[in-house]
């Protein structure tokens, strides 16, 4: 090998995207939640403290998969009709995927998971899986729902929902991390010659709430302190390993909520946390399935796996006098009965502990911000906490380095980027016959070898949410609020809005932020609001 991200043969692709979850949850980015398997990733591979996502599930999975914005790819907000052209809810045939591109290179493809970009949930479409260069899809069309009786459970394009309701043992984690192993074993033995590009979409640890009681059990008493200390221990642990930069401060509790000395239902909130990090744990207890699988075939060297998130922690409540036929009917991201017939309780009620199948709750705010330490706010914002993702990369063929840190920020558009370099495919302009936009990224190569790279402007938007980072400026705006300026160099937590300081700086970047806009197809959230007022069953979050 004569460079960092090269090798004699076609690397074959492992891509793990989890679902909602914190920058700081797993063990080795400060966390409590035992992670022994992206641990072993991390010892023995690269981790990066300044990428990012795009603060929601369907707009993160699109622009991962296509290497465009979300905006680009018809995914403008979620996989609901929102808008015109950049908001149909559709991957659209101006894009091609991972799997598109790969397919030209003879690599066969293969998707485990969640898919979340096509607004038909019940009929295969142009945007389905198999349809977007897939030679194999075992997953979920919808975003959401029980983990142990999961809607649109689809094997190809045929609805499998049975292969839960006949199985007691169905666990939707266990299910997706089984059948990635499964596919690495039958791609070893039917195509030995031919590199794999492997997606795994996790919905863990999405709500709702649902768990194993022996992992819940692992965790009993070890969010006891409290939030508030968490948080504090939390960042030191990140300090010290230098994930974050020692001069960089805590962020406030969420104003919302009360001190943990202070709180109500404490024997509730504390379960509500103790199942979600059983959730992140019966997740990476597949990954090491999913790793053995590798070993066992003989492919872990010249596998590049990827590990990230799709956003930041969701606090996001069940509300009160949401119907199971407002989940059920209208999004189709719950049951309203479990498989034994016993209907479902909705909502996070203190006299319910989550976890078992015939419960549907979330963890709430407070350990949202836990789980998003030291930054602040969450999933659909583009403040850090929205946005900052871990990333794992582990190639031993193609990364020397071990256990290395990465500083410089990069974001999902620069993942097919990557991808591109290291398998050396082409990018089309041209694919069945539809004119293909130029991908947004820039390639993590370089990074591979030396943490002294640079990255051009990083631009987001979300429901008016909005951001543009040029080196250490960072230019956001939580809508429909004003735009702060933060300098992340010394301030990546947010804490100083310089804004006023230095007005030309945020007209530079605003300037820089409108033109994005206009080249990619990003409506002004006013006319969004429009359109949506017209319309009927917007998902019970969508004016958040």
């Amino acid at each position: 090998m004569s460079k960092p991200g090269t090798t004699q043969a076609s690397p074959n692709i492992l891509l793990i995207l989890n679902d909602d979850m914190g920058f700081s949850d797993i063990g080795c980015y400060g966390g409590e939640i035992d992670t022994p398997n992206l641990d072993r990733l991390a010892r023995d591979g690269l981790r990066y403290s300044q990428f990012y996502n795009t603060a929601r599930c369907s707009p993160s999975r699109a622009s991962l998969l296509t290497g465009l914005h979300p905006h680009q790819t018809g995914i403008g907000i979620l996989t609901y009709s929102t808008g015109p052209e950049g908001y149909a809810g559709d991957l659209n045939r101006n894009c091609v995927t991972i799997a598109e591109v790969l397919k030209r290179r003879n690599y066969k493809s293969y998707l485990s998971g969640k898919w979340h970009v096509a607004s038909n949930l019940t009929e295969p479409t142009d945007a389905w899986p198999l349809q977007r260069g897939f030679d194999e899809f075992f997953g979920t069309i919808i975003g959401a729902g029980s983990f142990y009786h999961p809607n649109t459970l689809t094997r190809g394009n045929e609805n499998v929902e049975h292969e839960a309701e006949q199985n007691p043992e169905f666990f939707y984690t266990d299910a997706i991390s089984d059948q990635a192993a499964d596919f690495i074993r039958a791609h070893k033995k039917n195509h030995p010659d031919a590199p794999f590009f492997q997606y795994v979409a996790y919905t863990a640890p999405h709500w709702p709430l649902h768990a194993h009681e022996e992992d819940i059990a692992k965790y009993k008493g070890r969010f006891d302190a409290g939030w508030d200390e968490l948080r504090e221990e939390r960042l030191e642990r990140l300090v010290k390993s230098g994930i974050i930069h020692p001069s960089w401060k805590l962020t406030d509790r969420d104003p919302s909520q009360p001190a943990w000395t202070e709180a109500d239902h404490r024997a509730w909130l504390l379960r509500c946390m103790e199942v979600y990090a059983a959730q992140i744990d019966r997740m990476d207890q597949g990954i090491g399935r999913i790793l053995a699988a590798l070993e066992e075939t003989g492919q872990l060297d010249n596998t590049l796996v990827i590990f990230l998130s799709d956003n930041g922690a969701c606090a996001e409540d069940i509300p009160e006098g949401v119907t199971a036929k407002e989940l059920v009917d209208q999004l189709m991201i719950a049951k309203a009965t479990t498989r034994k017939g016993e209907p479902v309780r909705f909502g996070n009620y203190p006299d319910i502990m989550p976890g078992a199948e015939d419960t549907y709750q979330s963890y709430g705010t407070a350990w949202a911000n836990l789980s998003n330490t030291p930054f602040r706010l969450y999933k659909h914002w583009i403040h850090e906490g929205g946005i900052a993702t871990p990333l794992i990369m582990h190639w031993p063929e193609g990364i020397t380095e071990k256990g290395a840190l990465r500083h410089h920020p990069g974001q999902l558009t620069d993942i097919m980027a990557t991808i591109l370099e290291v398998t050396q495919a082409e990018y089309p302009q041209i694919y069945q016959g539809n004119a293909i936009l130029p991908y947004e990224g820039e390639s993590l190569v370089p990074s591979f070898g030396s943490d002294e790279t640079s990255r051009g402007p990083l631009f987001w938007e979300h429901e008016g949410n909005a951001a543009v980072r040029v080196g250490q400026w960072k230019l956001v705006r939580k809508y429909p609020g004003p735009w702060e300026l933060y300098d992340m160099e010394a301030d990546r937590t947010e804490m100083n809005d310089l804004a006023a300081q230095y007005p030309d700086k945020v007209r530079e970047m605003k300037e820089l932020y409108a033109a994005w806009t206009e080249r990619c197809g990003v409506i002004p959230r006013e006319k969004i609001l429009e359109y949506m007022a017209q319309q009927e069953g917007t998902a019970f979050w969508e004016d958040k």
